[in-house]
């Protein structure tokens, strides 16, 4: 995957991360943070109507270029382009969302990523129940805080099998193998998410954006706020979407084309 117009500097502008860049493992928890505290995850551009391109450059465009944010496609795309800038080693993986009551397919494209450590699980783009850090592939079952949210990867039937406590119950988030995936094998899953009436991207507005405290989520006209163990909810009116999407999820109001839930 590469992207003539990919420039490292330009991407950590955009993250806010001036840090020294070195090929390790703190470099990569690092830029992984950052990016999950400045990239939304955002359907608009689907609620919109309009194609999502896998172009690796039109990606740079969006994100770096616009400060839009995107679905996993877009997001963990733009982290593998900063990991082949880095020289880390990574490779795509295909992951079958597993919160849904009937079986999905694998539609969730994630990372693992290769360092002197051993390999790692990555996801920036996986909305509400994300990781916020890197999970080391070697260490299942057993239980991994990260901020006010616990994860742990389990191995059933030959598939890692990444798991969030929630509300005191250990409930399966997604699976995925080792096997290898090219970022092609994407398009057919991102045509899906995009203009399938029934998936969840085509219904209503979901976006997500986490900071240091918790995460900011809107979803339909629902806007919740976690910090720590406090939760906020409420019900915005549509006057006040588009203020919202600049105040909480760091988007210009010029590229905040809204449609409402239906």
């Amino acid at each position: 995957m590469i992207a003539e117009t990919f420039n490292l500097a330009a991407y950590c502008g955009r993250i806010g991360f001036s840090g020294e860049l070195r090929p390790d493992f703190a470099t990569v928890q690092a830029l992984m943070q950052h990016q999950l505290r400045s990239v939304p995850f955002e359907n608009l551009d689907v609620l919109a109507g309009k194609p999502i391109s896998l172009q690796p450059d039109d990606i740079v465009k969006k994100i770096i270029g616009r400060q839009r944010g995107g679905y996993c496609y877009e997001i963990n795309g733009l982290f593998a382009l900063a990991l082949t800038a880095l020289g880390v080693g990574w490779q795509f993986v295909a992951a079958r969302p597993m919160f849904y009551p009937a079986r999905r397919p694998r539609t969730h494209a994630a990372l693992v990523v290769s360092l002197a450590e051993g390999q790692w699980l990555c996801d920036l783009g996986f909305g509400s129940y994300g990781i916020r850090a890197p999970l080391r592939l070697d260490v299942l079952d057993t239980p991994v805080p990260q901020d006010d949210d616990t994860f742990m990867l389990t191995q059933e039937e030959g598939d890692f099998i990444l798991k969030a406590l929630v509300e005191g119950e250990w409930r399966s988030q997604y699976g995925f193998n080792l096997c290898p995936v090219e970022w092609i094998d994407f398009a057919p899953a991102n045509w899906m998410n995009s203009t399938h009436p029934d998936a969840v991207f085509t219904q209503k507005p979901l976006i997500v954006r986490f900071t240091e405290e918790g995460r900011s989520i809107l979803f339909g006209d629902h806007f919740t706020q976690v910090a720590g163990r406090t939760v906020s909810k409420r019900t915005v009116a549509p006057s006040e979407l588009a203020l919202l999407l600049v105040e909480h999820f760091g988007l210009k109001a010029n590229e905040c084309s809204f449609h409402p839930a239906k």
